[in-house]
C-alpha cells in the first residue's frame, strides 16, 4: 500500500427506520483536521482523474453506486514512489480511503448508476488559489489502466 494511505472499514447500522453509517470521527487514526465536506458524482463509465494537493489530505467514502478509486504516489522521497493502488468503494463494502498530501488520485464510476463520493478534506477550498495539480486520466507518467479489474 502507498505510504500514508489508510483504509477504514465502515459499518452500516440498519434499523426499521433506515440506516446510519459513521464515516470519519475525530478519534480515528487517519483524522488530521477538518476543512470541509463536499460530494462529487460521476456517471457510469466516467473517469475523474488525476490530481493531487500540496496542502490538504482527502478522505473518500462512496455513498451511492460503485467507484474504482485509484492512487498514484508521485512523491520522489516516498518509500512507495511510483506505486499505484486501487480500491472499490460502495455501500456493499463500505470503507473510507485516506489519501495523503502529494498522492495523485481519481475515480471511475463502475456501476450502472451514478456514483457519489463524499470527501472530507483537511483544508477549505480556496477558489482564488486552488490547491490542485492535475494530470490527464491517461497520462503516460502514471500509466494506469482504468479498464483493468
Amino acid at each position: 500500500m502507498i505510504h500514508g494511505v489508510k483504509v477504514k472499514s465502515l459499518k452500516i447500522i440498519p434499523d426499521d427506520r433506515g440506516k446510519l453509517m459513521e464515516m470519519l470521527r475525530c478519534d480515528d487514526e487517519m483524522f488530521e483536521t477538518f476543512g470541509q465536506v463536499y460530494f462529487t458524482t460521476a456517471l457510469p463509465g466516467v473517469i475523474k482523474a488525476w490530481h493531487h494537493h500540496k496542502l490538504q489530505a482527502d478522505n473518500f467514502i462512496c455513498v451511492a453506486g460503485r467507484a474504482k478509486v485509484a492512487l498514484y504516489d508521485a512523491r520522489p522521497n516516498s518509500p512507495t514512489f511510483k506505486e499505484t493502488n486501487d480500491f472499490y468503494l460502495s455501500l456493499d463494502e463500505p470503507k473510507l480511503v485516506h489519501i495523503p498530501i502529494g498522492v495523485y488520485h481519481g475515480f471511475k464510476c463502475v456501476s450502472t448508476t451514478e456514483c457519489m463520493i463524499i470527501n472530507v478534506i483537511t483544508k477549505t477550498y480556496d477558489h482564488k488559489n486552488p490547491d490542485e495539480f492535475r494530470l490527464d486520466a491517461f497520462d503516460p507518467q502514471v500509466g494506469y489502466d482504468w479498464n483493468k479489474d
